[in-house]
């Protein structure tokens, strides 16, 4: 009675390891679904496959190993982080820290543009409305490239 109680214990072991296994194991033949989700002919011999091996004594590691040798990468939910998977992972990094750069190199430049801090040093100055314009002609900085004001107020619908 007790061997039986132990060959029991053991293969509710086998089963909860086995179906832990199978949701991170991808079908091959769906590839939407977990090998213990799926019905294809597939994922009904590769949870097999996975039962038989932890039968045999292999750890779980030793089998997601298994099943990345016979099936690719790909048939594993948690791909590796390695070289090859190093651009894509971290490309949206790079990205947004491009971004940053040109958005505060720009902010930067208007902040240290030359026209804007001749323009700060003249309003100090008592000046005629028609020296203001003419300062204000000489001073003001010409658009910038790619930027239109008629682009900027009809975007705002001004």
């Amino acid at each position: 009675m007790a061997e039986n109680e132990d060959e029991v214990k053991k293969e509710r072991i086998v089963e909860a390891r086995a179906r832990n296994i199978s949701h991170n194991v991808r079908c091959t033949e769906c590839g939407s679904q977990s090998i213990e989700d799926s019905q294809a002919d597939i994922a009904i011999l590769l949870r097999k496959l996975i039962r038989d091996e932890i039968r045999a004594g292999k750890s779980d590691k030793e089998v997601f190993k298994k099943l990345e040798e016979d099936y690719g990468e790909t048939v594993l939910y948690t791909p590796k982080f390695d070289m090859q998977t190093a651009a894509l992972w971290l490309s949206p990094l790079l990205v947004a820290g491009l971004a940053g750069g040109a958005w505060a190199y720009k902010r930067h430049r208007q902040k240290t543009d030359v026209h804007i801090m001749a323009l700060n040093l003249v309003r100090g100055f008592p000046l005629t409305p028609k020296e203001k314009q003419v300062m204000l002609d000489l001073l003001t900085p010409p658009p910038q490239p790619g930027f239109s004001a008629t682009w900027w107020s009809r975007l705002h619908g001004g």
